[in-house]
C-alpha cells in the first residue's frame, strides 16, 4: 500500500515538472507566433513635375521637384493581414511656356490593410486591399493678380495591389517590391469655374465646391517600385521610383499633377514580440 501511495506521488510529482517545464514552451510558442513585424522605410526623391490648371492658367507648367516618402508596414506573423500607413509630401516649382511660374506642394495620407499570399517557398508575396488617401496641397501662380492660388483637397477610397519578391544577388539579400493605386470614389474639393475664393470663405457662396469623384472624373494612377539592397545586418539601401498620375475634371475646371520621382533611402525590418504576462 505504501508503495503504490509512492508511485502515485512520484507520477504526480513527474506530471508536475513536465507541466512546469512544457508551459514556458507552450508560453514561449503563442509568443513567437503572436510577433509583430515591422518594415520602415524614409526615403527622398527628385525629378520632372508637370502641372496644368485652367483656373489658373490654360498653361502647361514643366519643372522639377523633390518628394518626402515615409512607408510603415506591419503584419502579425500568424495574421495574413497587414496594415500599411504612408506619408508622401512633395514640392515643385514649375515654369510655362511664356516664363510664367508655379508653385506646387502636397502632402498625401494614406492607411489600409493588405491580404497576403506566399507563393514560391516564401519567396514571392503578393497582397490586395485597399487604402484611404487624404491630401492637402496648393498651387500657387506668381503672375496672376486675381485668385493666384488654387487649393487642393481630396478623400479618395484606393484600391492597391502589393508584389514583393525576396532574392540573393552577389550574396545580399535583395527586395524588389512594386506597389500600385487607383482611385475608386471620393470627395474632392474645387471652386467653380469663374467663382473666386472671396466668395467662397468671405460670402459663403457655396457653388457646388465639395464634388464626388469617381475613377472617371478624377483618374489617378500611382505607382511605386523599389529595389532593397542589405548593406549590413541593420542597414538596407533602398532605391527606387515613384510616379503618380493625378489628374480631375470639376465644375468645369481641368486640374493634373503628374510626378515622377527618383526615390532613394534606408529600410529597417525588425520585430515586436510582446511580453508573457
Amino acid at each position: 500500500m505504501m508503495c503504490k501511495r509512492a508511485v502515485s506521488l512520484w507520477q504526480l510529482a513527474f506530471g508536475l515538472l513536465l507541466l512546469t517545464i512544457g508551459t514556458p514552451a507552450n508560453s514561449q510558442e503563442l509568443i513567437a507566433n503572436s510577433q509583430k513585424v515591422v518594415t520602415r522605410s524614409t526615403t527622398v526623391g527628385i525629378g520632372r513635375t508637370n502641372i496644368l490648371d485652367t483656373y489658373l492658367s490654360d498653361e502647361h507648367f514643366k519643372g522639377t521637384g523633390i518628394s518626402f516618402l515615409s512607408t510603415i508596414e506591419r503584419q502579425k506573423t500568424d495574421c495574413r493581414w497587414s496594415t500599411l500607413m504612408e506619408h508622401e509630401a512633395n514640392l515643385s516649382l514649375c515654369k510655362s511656356r511664356n516664363i510664367q511660374q508655379e508653385l506646387e506642394g502636397a502632402y498625401n495620407f494614406y492607411w489600409g490593410k493588405l491580404y497576403r499570399w506566399q507563393l514560391m517557398d516564401g519567396a514571392l508575396s503578393l497582397q490586395a486591399g485597399g487604402l484611404v488617401n487624404a491630401s492637402l496641397g496648393f498651387i500657387y501662380n506668381t503672375s496672376n493678380g486675381n485668385n493666384p492660388a488654387q487649393a487642393r483637397a481630396h478623400l479618395n477610397i484606393m484600391p492597391t495591389g502589393v508584389a514583393s519578391y525576396r532574392f540573393q544577388l552577389f550574396n545580399k539579400q535583395m527586395v524588389a517590391r512594386y506597389e500600385l493605386n487607383l482611385p475608386l470614389a471620393g470627395i474632392q474639393f474645387s471652386p467653380n469655374y469663374g467663382q473666386s475664393y472671396y466668395e467662397i470663405f468671405n460670402r459663403g457662396d457655396y457653388d457646388h465646391n465639395v464634388v464626388p469623384t469617381t475613377f472617371v472624373s478624377a483618374p489617378e494612377w500611382r505607382n511605386l517600385l523599389t529595389l532593397d539592397a542589405a548593406i549590413t545586418r541593420k542597414i538596407t539601401l533602398r532605391i527606387g521610383y515613384l510616379g503618380n498620375i493625378q489628374q480631375s475634371k470639376v465644375n468645369n475646371i481641368r486640374q493634373h499633377v503628374w510626378t515622377h520621382r527618383f526615390l532613394i533611402g534606408i529600410t529597417k525590418r525588425f520585430s515586436i514580440t510582446p511580453h508573457a504576462l
